[in-house]
Formats: C-alpha cells, structure tokens, sequence
C-alpha cells in the first residue's frame, strides 16, 4: 500500500478489525518510511450479476426489483416479512453458486414461484399471473389446475 504522505510503498500492518457489520476490514497501518499512520479499507470485490431477458437484453441484477414482486405477491396474506425476503436470500446464494455473471429471468422466475408455491398458493397464483403473462382466463385456468392436482 502506497503511503498518502510520502508515497512510498513500504508500510505496516498496526491493526485490524472488522467494520460495517463484517463487509469490510479496517487496517490501520503505519508508513515505515515516514513513520506516519493511516486507514485503509478492504472489502470483497462484488462482480456484478446480469440478468438475460427473453428479448436478451441483459439488465443489472436488482435484488429490490426481486423483492417488490414477491412483497406485491404477498400483499394482504398472512406471510410474514421475514419468510419473503428469505426467498430473495434463498435465491442470490443459487445464483453466486449456479451462475458467473449471467443468470436467465427464467430461473429467476421460476424459482420465486416454486417457492412461493409452498408458502402461500394465492400470492404463487399472483406472480405467475404477472410473470407468465396470462393473455386470456383458459391458459390462467390451466395454472390453477395444475396448482390443485399437485399434492400439498
């Protein structure tokens, strides 16, 4: 690490600690050079995960945008808060183990059905109304019948 008094690269180690809630360690060192001390940060590099649409468009990955849905889904039923935003936490630790940096909508979607189809039935009627994009009552008729044959 390059000294911000007198650049020079020959520096020390004084401290370490853990900061901002174990995202990131704080390092106070001290120039061997100039015997002055200072603060660096060191936190993980996060390589940005993209999202491949059905047109292929690719789009930041949105963990708020995840969210919304799954909290519009489940409006005014009895899931908890905590039970929803497990399944945005359940979903990101799929993508960091199954996928680099691209991840197809489609598995994001079907996922976030698959589960909520355990939690609560109508807020999984919900998103897949807005995510399979139902044109007419017959294919929306068609989820639900499969939804009833499957075995709680």
């Amino acid at each position: 690490m390059r000294c911000p008094f007198c650049k020079q690269d020959s520096d020390k180690v004084v401290d370490s600690r853990s900061a901002n809630e174990g995202e990131v360690i704080r390092r106070r060192r001290e120039c061997t050079a100039c015997g002055k001390r200072f603060t660096t940060y060191e936190r993980v590099e996060e390589i940005p995960m993209f999202i491949v649409k059905k047109d292929q468009r690719r789009e930041a990955y949105d963990r708020q945008k995840v969210l919304s849905g799954i909290y519009k889904a489940c409006e005014k039923r009895p899931v908890p808060l905590a039970v929803q935003d497990a399944i945005a936490d359940d979903l990101e630790t799929v993508i960091r183990e199954k996928y680099e940096k691209e991840i197809p909508s489609r598995v994001i979607g079907e996922f976030v059905m698959q589960k909520l189809a355990r939690v609560d039935q109508v807020a999984y009627v919900r998103f897949a109304s807005v995510y399979r994009d139902f044109q007419d009552v017959s294919a929306f008729m068609k989820e639900l019948k499969f939804l009833l044959a499957k075995p709680k």
